[in-house]
């Protein structure tokens, strides 16, 4: 009984110790501070990673280099990776620590095609012509989520911290594809919390949702003939492909506000004398939600269905992603602006500040230099105009909405070789290591305050009931990997 009641009396001391240490919010901030010094220590770790990925500037599902550079820096520092996960050859998962709560990190780091720039040059000057670029600041995305989830394994390890730290690298974010079938497999069940950012013109927290997606190619296959001398033995494959975007056209004018359809020619023929054979389009349909995106999807393939049968040719379907809105869940969102406050803006050089506005003049676009404040918490509750598959991890597990933080100056165009040319800059890191501490901190709040995560997964609960995910890509479909 002694000995019993020692062992319950160290167990209680200890408990009690780590209950205080946990709702004790002075020591919290010390762990905080810890892990942004080992932020700044190793800042040109994550630089140098940075500039790398951006040299790399790999398309979706192509990011062999720049997946395998940023898991080996995990392994070297202590995470366990299991690589190629969800068949996806360029996904990986790098965990550390065991138990509850498990807390997530995600890390995108694929480029653009065309928007090829010389890194932190105001100048249009172009690394390869035609060549693809970090046109949406993905290599500081993916390095900057890094530089977090290894301060906060350090801190962790150096303050007896249980739980579990997983860092997410996800690939294809352009196309909506990765995550999409990581969350298919399902590789991200099982969290408690999920954080991201993105680099951008302003600081904020964002709390409005995304576009449901479809993204697909429709194939028509004819009949060749001679254009001129037996026409009337070909089955023209292109005509098809041109019937059914003169419907959808037809189609805009009776959709929602909401809804987005985008299209282009990536086949149509090879020579005009010869009737084409086979004709393919590449297609998203977008709308606020998926229900919108299934209805007005169906009426897409009948409008493929309907040229097909115009023009006498066959049709395929092939669907290549299908993502939901974003779900932000706000207790999760307001720890991340909580925590941007605190840790504050970018704080810019006047070097900074010059290229700044040289590249806005460059632009055509005021000369104001970089955003320095922080948007409000609460926001407008508008839905973006853009698409990502993070939307579906927010409906699978509880996700704050995303970080953005400043890493190229108001009025550069998304997409564009300005922002390729932000991304590679000074500037751009400074905004990456201000992400790189809020997503830390961030973080350990869920690890060090229990009360977090019922909250947060309370809010999820009452947002998501009746609500099941099935994922839009089909049961046997594998990823669409480039050969």
């Amino acid at each position: 009984m002694k000995q019993t009641g020692i062992i319950v009396l160290c167990f209680t001391l200890v408990f009690t110790g780590m209950l205080s240490r946990q709702t004790n919010s002075e020591e919290i901030g010390e762990i905080k501070n810890a892990a942004w010094h080992w932020i700044d220590a190793n800042r040109r770790t994550f630089e140098e990673a940075a500039l790398v990925i951006h040299n790399y500037a790999e398309t979706r599902l192509t990011e062999y280099k720049s997946s395998a550079y940023l898991a080996d820096l995990l392994e070297k520092g202590g995470f366990r990776v299991n690589r190629g996960v969800a068949d996806l050859p360029t996904a990986f998962v790098a965990s550390f620590g065991s138990g509850k709560p498990v807390v997530g990190i995600l890390a995108e780091y694929d480029a653009l095609p065309g928007l090829s720039q010389e890194p932190g040059n105001p100048v249009r000057v172009p690394v390869a012509e035609n060549g693809p670029g970090h046109g949406c600041g993905h290599n500081l995305f993916g390095s900057g989520s890094i530089a977090a989830a290894m301060a906060v394994k350090n801190v962790m390890n150096d303050n007896d911290i249980s739980g579990t730290i997983i860092l997410f690298g996800c690939p294809a974010e352009e196309g909506t594809i990765g995550k999409v079938y990581m969350a298919k497999a399902g590789i991200f069940d099982g969290l408690d919390a999920c954080f991201t950012w993105h680099p951008s013109g302003s600081n904020r927290v964002n709390l409005g949702s995304s576009l449901a997606k479809n993204e697909f190619e429709v194939i028509f296959r004819g009949k060749t003939a001679h254009a001129a001398a037996d026409p009337q033995n070909g089955r023209s494959a292109l005509d098809a492909a041109e019937l059914m975007n003169m419907g959808v056209n037809v189609l805009r004018e009776h959709v929602s506000d909401d809804v987005r359809i985008h299209y282009v020619y990536k086949d149509g023929g090879m020579a005009p004398n010869i009737v084409p054979e086979y004709a393919r389009l590449w297609y998203y349909v977008r709308a606020s939600n998926r229900k919108g995106v299934e209805t007005v999807y169906a009426r897409v393939l009948k409008c493929a269905e309907g040229a097909a049968i115009m023009t006498g040719t066959e049709y395929e379907i092939r669907l290549i992603t299908g993502v939901y809105d974003f779900l932000p869940n706000r207790v999760l969102s307001r720890i991340l602006f909580d925590n941007l406050t605190l840790v504050g803006p970018p704080v810019f050089s006047d070097e900074d500040t010059a290229f700044a506005r040289t590249l806005q003049r460059n632009l055509g676009v005021p000369e104001t230099g970089f955003a320095t404040d922080i948007s409000p918490f609460e926001q407008p509750r508008r839905g973006g105009s853009g698409s990502t598959d993070a939307a579906d991890v927010s409906r699978i597990v509880p996700t704050g909405g995303e970080l953005s933080v400043v890493t190229m100056p108001p009025g550069t165009p998304g997409h564009s070789w300005a922002v390729t040319a932000s991304s590679g800059s000074k500037a751009g890191m400074t905004g990456m290591f201000t992400a790189a501490k809020v997503l830390a901190a961030s973080a350990l709040d869920v690890l060090l305050k229990p009360d977090i995560v019922s909250e947060a997964r309370r809010e999820f609960e009452e947002a998501t009931a009746g609500f099941t995910y099935k994922s839009a890509i089909p049961d046997g479909q594998n990823p669409p990997i480039p050969e």
